[in-house]
């Protein structure tokens, strides 16, 4: 196996260059390197290292069969069979079982310490046969005229590393490193928000297998996720508006999220026994998009293309998605390259589907006609079972959903017009929210 060493003395050669070995680019790189390429992985950091993205979605599971890693990652997970939203202003919440969703077949998922997960499948890459290294900072890419590109990096040392790659694949995650180097990366028009998170243990959980479930609390200014892992311990995260984050004036990170969680009873009740067992962090500018996700010989995977908001936990199966289509792509495209058009149009159709069809209801979920239905569900032309298949992350298969999403749409947008004022009020606030608010200052601890 090549070494970083070996890259100091000159340029090496390789099918397929990765950056970044988060799920997205883990995955691709173990599919591709079954497929028969010389891939390397690069990862900046070392694993095992800490990562928000916790609660996995059903649809995960048959990748996870396919790649040889479901036993390992039951070994870790949190037996989740639902999503339970909670309503302070309607005074109950409602729980969504995956079993009843359309599929019968996927009535479970995981929530997971990314450290571990993350772990194992960059394990995975490598035991495949991908040249997996970790300290290796990508420095810069150049595409060649000729197809392929110079990747340039350093390592933990100092050392400077050089490949030469036909193809690379940018799996950074909100580093978004092909994005802010060819300036696409823009800021959702359609979302804006921001996260404070940090872990608990004694929190107030379920009883039975509900323990595992997610938790959505809604509230003046957002939501709040509610996470359990295993071994007691629970991801308790604040998603809201760039506009709220700025009132935080000179309160800690620590205080303010303390003083919001304050402002959300049910949530507080699950928190009055738990001790924080990790500070508390925050990211910011947290929807974006980028113009593009190809190029001649580069693909962007996952949040290294976009981010959208993590109310309904898609994000590791949009990343690990990307890289089974990008595998194919890619795979295509180097030992078909006539095909490469069709592949290159296949990838970017699938790439910007399940972000669209998620973000319908992201960009909705907070409003109060929208929750007046997600907190009393009706199953008339197996409507629930349709928005169910949504909540699992089976929007990509052949799942007859979409004439049942249609109607319920119909019905929301008929909702809105016999509610005008209601609507209209809920359509300011939005525009409100969303707005853009510049202080990076704010996200400071």
């Amino acid at each position: 196996m090549n070494s970083p060493a070996q890259a100091e003395a000159g340029s090496l050669s390789c099918d397929v260059l990765v950056i970044g070995g988060g799920p997205a680019g883990a995955t691709v790189a173990s599919l591709l390197a079954e497929k028969g390429h010389q891939v390397v992985l690069l990862e900046k950091a070392h694993h095992p290292r800490f990562h928000i993205g916790e609660s996995l979605l059903p649809a995960n599971l048959p990748l996870f069969e396919k790649m040889g890693i479901a036993d390992e990652i039951k070994a870790i997970g949190m037996y989740k069979p639902g999503a339970e939203f909670v309503s302070m202003e309607h005074g109950r919440s409602q729980t969504f079982y995956f079993a009843d969703a359309w599929d019968k077949s996927m009535p479970h998922a995981y929530q997971v310490r990314r450290a571990d997960f993350d772990q194992i499948l960059f394990r995975n890459a490598r035991d495949k046969g991908a040249q997996a290294f970790e300290g290796v900072k990508v420095t810069a890419v150049e595409f060649l005229a000729e197809g392929g590109a110079d990747v340039r990096a350093v390592d933990d040392e100092g050392r400077s590393l050089q490949w030469r790659a036909r193809f690379v694949v940018d799996a950074s995650g909100r580093d978004t490193f092909l994005a802010n180097r060819f300036r696409i990366k823009h800021r959702n028009p359609r979302h804006n928000s921001s996260a404070i998170y940090a872990h608990f243990d004694g929190t107030s959980r379920g009883e039975g297998d509900d323990e595992g479930n997610i938790r959505i609390f809604w509230f003046a200014h957002g939501w709040f996720w509610f996470i359990p892992l295993t071994n007691g311990t629970t991801s308790i995260g604040m998603v809201t508006w760039p506009y709220h984050m700025k009132t935080k004036g000179s309160r800690s990170l620590q205080q303010f999220l303390t003083d919001n969680i304050a402002t959300c009873p049910p949530l507080a009740e699950r928190l009055s026994m738990a001790t924080q067992v990790s500070p508390v962090e925050a990211t910011g500018n947290f929807s974006y998009v980028s113009e593009r996700n190809h190029g001649q010989s580069y693909l962007m995977l996952g949040d290294a293309y976009a981010f959208i908001d993590p109310v309904f936990s898609s994000g590791v199966w949009l990343a690990m998605h990307s890289a089974v289509v990008g595998a194919d792509t890619i795979d295509t495209c180097l030992r078909q390259p006539a095909q490469t058009g069709a592949a290159l149009k296949r990838f970017d159709r699938v790439m910007r589907h399940g972000p669209k069809e998620f973000s319908w209801f992201i960009y909705r979920v907070t409003n109060p006609i929208m929750r007046d239905f997600l907190m009393g569900p009706r199953n008339v032309l197996r409507v629930k079972e349709a928005i169910l298949s949504v909540l699992a992350g089976d929007v990509f298969g052949k799942t007859p959903i979409w004439r049942s999403i249609l109607f319920f749409k119909g019905l929301y947008y008929f909702a809105n017009i016999t509610q005008p004022r209601r609507a209209f009020q809920a359509w300011q606030r939005r525009r409100f929210n969303i707005r853009k608010v510049d202080d990076p200052a704010v996200y400071n601890a």
